[in-house]
């Protein structure tokens, strides 16, 4: 998913809770079962050095995702010398939480598409554009924005809330499994590259090629 991450682990697995019309694990059976807890995980050797994105099939912060499980899987990582990205699309619930890992050691990402709201209720059931904005805006540890797969957006909006965020960087990607989502123009996505560059890293996943050229 991110050249820059050397593994994933998910301690959570099942039917994710925001059900993405878009979600590449609904081609996978493990889609089918309830969520639940995977305790063999628990006895993986995270190694040293690594940089492991910890939940990348389900959103392990979804607001059904019981406390006792999130708190259980970052105290478990923490003892593990290793940067882990942790990415959902529910940051509030990270908020006054204690990782058990250091800052330099974290990396804590939403995913946000578009700012309309109305593409956001038809292909998921996650929470809308300024739930994610405005708790990423207080979290303390290094951060950073997926904007995959990629829709139509309001581009000053849409700037403005990714400046609110302050993100060490921001991952740009589109759709790849033609799920036929509203797209912007690749002059509009260009425009929004040399914005965001005016305050943060941007990152170009190969897949947006099919939209830029």
């Amino acid at each position: 998913m991110y050249p820059w991450v050397t593994h994933t682990i998910n301690f959570i697995k099942g039917h994710c809770l925001h059900e993405c019309s878009y979600c590449y694990m609904r081609k996978w059976p493990i889609w089918d079962r309830a969520l639940y807890l995977d305790e063999k995980e628990f006895k993986v050797n995270l190694g040293t050095g690594n940089t492991i994105f910890v939940g990348s099939g389900t959103d392990m912060f979804a607001s059904a995702v019981p406390d006792e499980w999130i708190e259980r899987i970052m105290f478990h990582c923490g003892t593990f010398d290793n940067t882990y990205l942790f990415q959902t699309k529910n940051p509030e619930r990270i908020l006054n939480r204690d990782p058990h890992i250091h800052p330099d050691r974290l990396i804590i990402g939403t995913t946000i598409e578009t700012n309309c709201h109305e593409y956001l209720q038809k292909h998921s059931k996650a929470p809308l554009y300024y739930c994610r904005v405005f708790p990423m805006e207080d979290i303390q540890a290094r951060k950073m924005v997926s904007i995959e797969p990629i829709m139509d957006f309001e581009l000053d909006e849409f700037v403005h809330g990714l400046r609110v965020i302050q993100p060490d960087f921001v991952s740009i990607g589109a759709d790849s499994m033609g799920h036929d989502l509203p797209e912007p123009s690749p002059e509009k996505v260009m425009e929004l590259i040399h914005a965001l560059m005016e305050f943060t890293e941007v990152l170009l996943k190969p897949n947006l090629k099919r939209i830029t050229g």
